[in-house]
């Protein structure tokens, strides 16, 4: 059996000790010497009280020096130490974008036209779904099959930029059964914050039976936020009712991913 001990990415991609080690001191030489243990912790995801056994371990290890409370430098043997790891993360990262991303990146579309293999075709985005044709457009790429009007095609080497805008987002709270659930919501006001949706989705039976009682058949029920997230995305206009329990961090869940979206309030005033 092969022993891996020894190697540098497998110790740092298998071990989270040894990852957190490896951000430790890389933090310390971008900020040496005066090192802000809470603002390490806050960045890295652990309590103040571990950055502080981990660079105590560090000195211990002559890996970094302490010069009185907060002032840290990383040595020499930590310099080599980091060296070695980010080499053989940077060989990784190398490895993995040139001979396995670059051999599986091939993105599917439509074709619009007749297209052989080999051709070079543009690639452009149109309601969300994506189109290869024979003509130039901002971003092109190698047919790697054949392929009729309407067929799936394989596109590989994609290159350029696929101009399409995200689709806006119209979030819709509704209260939970116990607030009352859909018995709160004003169908008129429902149909007028989905009116421009192009997808509707319902999170929460509250939800489902407040657009059954507007006469709104919602697209999506089951995994329906990401669902919403995915289709805005692809440009299309969304709309989504939500319990109050979950509303903020779906909230939250758009504003991670940068998406565009407006509140709507369903209950009469």
């Amino acid at each position: 059996m092969t022993d891996f001990t020894d190697d540098p990415l497998y110790v740092i991609l298998r071990s989270k000790r040894e990852a957190t080690r490896f951000q430790i001191l890389v933090e310390i030489a971008e900020h040496q010497p005066a090192v802000r243990q809470q603002e390490v912790a806050a960045k890295l995801g652990v309590t103040p009280q571990a950055v502080s056994e981990y660079i105590r371990e560090l000195v211990d290890e002559g890996l970094v020096t302490a010069h009185g409370r907060g002032r840290y430098e990383v040595t020499k043997s930590g310099i080599e130490w980091v060296l070695r790891h980010a080499e053989a993360l940077e060989a990784y990262a190398r490895h993995i974008n040139r001979d396995v991303i670059q051999q599986v990146a091939v993105w599917t579309a439509i074709a619009r036209d007749d297209i052989r293999k080999g051709d070079t075709v543009g690639v452009f985005m149109r309601d969300g779904w994506l189109y290869a044709t024979g003509e130039e457009q901002s971003a092109t790429g190698l047919a790697t099959m054949d392929a009729a009007p309407g067929e799936d095609l394989g596109v590989a080497q994609l290159n350029g930029i696929i101009q399409h805008e995200e689709g806006l987002i119209h979030v819709c709270k509704v209260p939970r059964v116990e607030r009352g659930g859909s018995r709160q919501v004003s169908p008129d006001l429902l149909r007028e914050a989905v009116r421009d949706a192009e997808m509707v989705g319902a999170v929460g039976l509250e939800s489902y039976v407040a657009l059954r009682k507007a006469g709104i058949e919602p697209d999506m029920f089951f995994g329906a936020r990401e669902g919403v997230v995915e289709a805005a995305f692809h440009g299309r206009e969304c709309a989504i009712l939500i319990v109050d329990e979950e509303f903020t961090d779906f909230l939250k869940r758009l504003e991670t991913v940068g998406l565009t979206y407006t509140i709507h309030d369903l209950i009469p005033s």
